[in-house]
């Protein structure tokens, strides 16, 4: 029986960005798959409509056992919203990694730049801006958080605490989230550290980062 894994990129980026963590995984033993979408241009009903797609393609396959997803920034927040009401989906678990769950300061500093700003965050603004209240949907969901403040967002976000750059470790934690912890890499640097592509393949398997207890 297969595990498989869908790739979920970010905000500006396409799939060729998770070239190495998808390797990575690949050598974990996960059958992996990469999820291209546009990010700017696209709705976000039409991704998830997408994305439901990808994960029930999968699912018809004869070894198929999960289908789990994983997202770096915007891309986790999609991954919430696809598994948070659909039932028929497959079973699986959810990692996102440096994913701002509670809203994005950098995103709303973005938005005060009036059109300019509408156009470089693109259909999923609001998503960026506001994030969500909690998880309570039927997938175990784990974060990783970066907290080495290398990158453009730090000069606009205004953060408060640590951060990677980008996304503040605080609008990572959101309520209901199986699993939580925080690595020395930024933003982009959680698609190329070792230890974030191990981290990431043991919560797939156990729904946890800390690596289960002997009996």
């Amino acid at each position: 029986m297969s595990e498989h894994v869908i790739l979920l990129h970010g905000l500006w980026m396409r799939g060729f960005a998770l070239s190495m963590l998808h390797r990575r995984l690949m050598e974990a033993g996960f059958r992996v798959h990469r999820f291209d979408y546009l990010s700017v241009a696209a709705t976000e009903q039409r991704i998830l409509d997408q994305l439901h797609a990808r994960m029930t393609d999968l699912l018809g396959e004869a070894d198929a056992q999960a289908v789990h997803l994983v997202g770096h920034s915007l891309g986790g927040l999609l991954a919430l919203r696809a598994c948070h009401d659909a039932a028929a989906l497959p079973s699986g678990r959810i990692v996102c990694l440096g994913s701002p769950l509670r809203g994005s300061a950098a995103a709303r500093s973005f938005a005060r730049w009036g059109r300019g700003g509408e156009v470089l965050l693109g259909h999923n603004r609001e998503l960026l801006e506001q994030g969500l209240e909690r998880w309570d949907g039927p997938r175990e969901v784990g974060m990783i958080a970066g907290c080495t403040p290398l990158g453009l967002g730090a000069m606009l976000g205004h953060f408060q605490g640590e951060h990677d750059g980008t996304v503040a470790v605080e609008e990572t934690l959101l309520p209901g989230l199986a699993d939580h912890c925080v690595v020395e890499t930024n933003h982009t640097g959680l698609l190329f550290s070792p230890e974030v592509a191990q981290l990431t393949a043991g919560f797939l398997r156990h729904g946890r980062f800390s690596p289960p207890q002997p009996r």
